[in-house]
């Protein structure tokens, strides 16, 4: 969608939290005195700038959607289900998000990078790749800085590096000149009606690429080979490989390597990137070693196969595992199946999927059931054996909780130093 083309329409910006927020200033920049409808489920937004008042009309509070009619563009926040959006729609709406405006309003070039597990890491690599060789790169998505803000003096020699996830893609009309497609698990079935509507919205970052654009891919992952298939860019495959000399990936470090080299950078120099490169934060993060017990903290695991992928990286360490989180329907058969056969002494487990992953086994391990942090930690402490790994991976989002997987992991971290401390 060309942000030229929405001059003229009556524009709703739908969810007023710190991203909406942005669009709306930098939308405001590109059509000064338009009036913008903005609709939010809170009855009060204080973060609206009070010069812009009244340039504004606003829809709050529990029947914040009913103002979709009244309008002919929707810039929705990420996080509102298009599903929930869809019985008030018409013909005539365009559904539309910041990601897109940001494509749109770009000058430089895209990398964008997707999958279920992996993006966050894989994002940071090519960054650090691409800044290391004295690129202008800049690091998109998760991140906490709204994408908007980073178009403020940009070039057309800037780089963008933007993770992005299905809540992004599910409304993209515009791919990135470099995609970067890792693999797909079920994921977020909460947001998405089903299994084909999440491959819909992940095969986006591919499905509008042309010749001039390049496509790479897993091609051990099934979903990944088959919108290669289909693509119309230049489809260059890759092997996923779980590690690097002197640490461990749970994203490979190929597609770093792969964009490197379309940037021309020497082989030598991509490595020593790789080599030097620090892991995320909440991503098998060490929180300390208190009592002989090794404590680390992996909170951005909110899928199975991202814990078995963790389980796999510390195999014959872990003496505890924390896990389970707010159930969004995938299925943990694998992962039961996996603990199982583990022989990891002790569980630690959140509602809701702790739950529902002993019901799926057999003969499960010595468990216990916690209500907050404070008491998983405790019984940490008290059921690892010394010289064993306390693996905190979740498998599952945070929300039932915790704020998101970032304060649940500093809440680990944090009860961790103080049960350490208290027992030194």
């Amino acid at each position: 969608m060309d942000i030229k083309d929405i001059k003229d329409k009556k524009i709703l910006i739908l969810g007023f939290g710190r991203e909406g927020r942005d669009t709306f200033l930098f939308l405001r920049k590109m059509f000064p005195g338009k009036i913008f409808g903005i609709a939010d489920k809170s009855p009060d937004i204080p973060n609206l700038p009070k010069q812009h008042a009244p340039f504004v009309a606003l829809h709050l509070g529990e029947t914040y959607l009913n103002a979709i009619g009244e309008y002919e563009i929707i810039v929705k926040t990420p996080g509102i289900p298009l599903k929930t959006l869809t019985p008030l729609l018409k013909k005539s709406h365009k559904v539309t998000n910041q990601t897109e405006l940001f494509f749109s309003a770009c000058q430089g070039t895209i990398i964008g990078v997707t999958g279920t597990k992996g993006k966050s890491t894989t994002s940071s690599l090519i960054h650090k790749v691409l800044t290391d060789a004295g690129y202008k790169t800049k690091l998109l998505g998760n991140i906490g800085t709204p994408a908007l803000s980073f178009l403020k003096n940009h070039s057309p020699e800037d780089i963008f590096v933007y993770e992005l996830s299905s809540f992004q893609l599910e409304t993209m009309r515009q791919s990135p000149h470099i995609a970067v497609l890792l693999n797909l698990y079920e994921e977020h079935l909460d947001h998405h009606r089903g299994m084909a509507e999440y491959k819909k919205a992940k095969g986006n970052i591919a499905t509008y690429q042309g010749p001039a654009d390049f496509l790479l891919y897993n091609e051990q992952d099934p979903f990944c080979s088959a919108i290669a298939k289909k693509s119309k860019a230049q489809t260059i495959p890759f092997r996923a490989t779980s590690k690097k000399r002197g640490a461990l990936f749970l994203a490979s470090p190929e597609p770093a390597i792969l964009v490197g080299k379309l940037f021309g950078i020497p082989q030598k120099k991509i490595i020593q990137s790789i080599e030097t490169f620090k892991p995320l934060p909440h991503r098998l993060e060490p929180a300390g070693v208190w009592q002989g017990i090794e404590f680390i903290n992996d909170s951005l695991a909110t899928i199975p196969e991202a814990t078995i992928g963790a389980l796999e990286s510390l195999k014959g360490k872990i003496g505890a595992l924390i896990t389970g989180g707010f159930d969004r329907g995938v299925s943990y058969k694998r992962l039961a199946s996996y603990l199982e056969n583990s022989k990891i002494p002790a569980l630690i487990l959140f509602p809701d999927t702790g739950k529902k992953i002993i019901q799926l086994m057999k003969r499960p391990p010595q468990h216990f059931f916690a209500g907050s942090m404070k008491e998983a930690v405790q019984l940490c402490f008290a059921n690892t054996p010394k010289g064993k790994i306390c693996l905190l991976s979740p498998a599952a989002s945070s929300f039932n909780m915790f704020k998101d997987y970032a304060d649940r992991g500093d809440q680990f971290k944090k009860w961790v130093a103080v049960y350490g401390k208290k027992t030194a």
